[in-house]
């Protein structure tokens, strides 16, 4: 029988199984709703619905770089021991290597063919929640290329190769020497992961970010009295400061905190015998913005002995 959007969107709803799969458990039980979430649960398929509502504010960042193209994802799980997980581990790497050529964000990579699975990489996922057992979900990605240069990657606490618990890449255009460029590159990427800035230059700066700082700039200065000549002069000084702090060529660079990294950058020059363009960099942190829920082991061991 013929399966309707609306009926399939329904049945992940209640079950969080993948579409395909609640596809064909519609269309095996002739658009019964009950019978085929029963058709899901029965496959293992459905035991994702029970933990989707769990926070996932751990799992792993994981990176792949391929010629001139990087790309960075972030898979959550519930708990760090999911990390330490062989097959999660296989999944990350996956995915992360897929993001190569279709992780422009994660609503397009998690819609994308699994190599090898039959199905997207969110189905893919969810196969995975109801084997591990644990509330999974691909949270972001990105990615990142250079015409002439090279793409470098630093990941720290590493559990395994291109694989932890934060994620950065780095991208220089560059027609210079290979090796040079990638020395750099993978310095700039450990002072992304120490500094983390907000962006490469103040032109790249969000800027609404820049106009709420002026405003406290401005009520700060406002509050010395002065005359209002003055007071442009002290905030346009704090947003200089401020430009210094967050942006990245403007930040003392962590590898000899003296030299700015622009100025690293431009001194890397000569031995890479060509101009160097910072392009740009992605920093992905674990559970960067989840709100944790806060809980109390021992209770959670004791309900689940049944003491409570």
């Amino acid at each position: 029988m013929a399966v309707t959007a609306a009926q399939v969107k329904e049945l992940r709803e209640v079950t969080g199984a993948g579409m395909m799969d609640c596809k064909q458990a519609l269309q095996a039980n002739e658009g019964d709703i009950e019978a085929s979430i029963d058709w899901l649960r029965s496959k293992g398929l459905a035991k994702a619905a029970k933990k989707s509502g769990r926070v996932a504010a751990e799992g792993l960042v994981g990176v792949a770089i391929e010629g001139k193209v990087g790309a960075v994802v972030e898979v959550n799980s519930e708990t760090d021991f999911v990390a330490r997980n062989e097959e999660f581990q296989q999944l990350v790497r996956s995915i992360a290597d897929l993001a190569l050529s279709a992780g422009q964000d994660a609503e397009t990579l998690n819609a994308a063919g699994f190599p090898g699975f039959g199905g997207s990489v969110e189905e893919k996922v969810t196969s995975a929640v109801a084997r591990i057992g644990e509330n999974m979900g691909l949270r972001r990605s990105a990615q990142i290329s250079v015409d002439d240069g090279i793409v470098s990657s630093y990941i720290h606490n590493a559990v395994a190769d291109g694989l932890g618990r934060m994620g950065i890449l780095v991208a220089l255009e560059s027609a210079g020497d290979k090796e040079v460029l990638g020395t750099l590159g993978k310095q700039i990427a450990m002072h992304v992961a120490a500094i983390n800035p907000l962006a490469v230059s103040a032109d790249e700066l969000d800027p609404a970010v820049v106009a709420r700082e002026r405003a406290v700039f401005v009520e700060q200065a406002k509050e010395s009295g002065k005359p209002a000549d003055i007071i442009e002069k002290m905030v346009e000084g704090r947003i200089r400061k401020f430009y210094s702090e967050v942006c990245l060529l403007e930040q003392v660079f962590v590898i000899d905190g003296e030299t700015k990294v622009g100025d690293a950058i431009k001194a890397a020059e000569t031995d890479a015998g060509a101009p160097i363009r910072l392009a740009g960099f992605v920093r992905y942190a674990l559970g960067e913005g989840i709100e944790k829920v806060e809980s109390d082991f021992a209770a959670e061991v004791a309900a689940a002995a049944g003491t409570e």
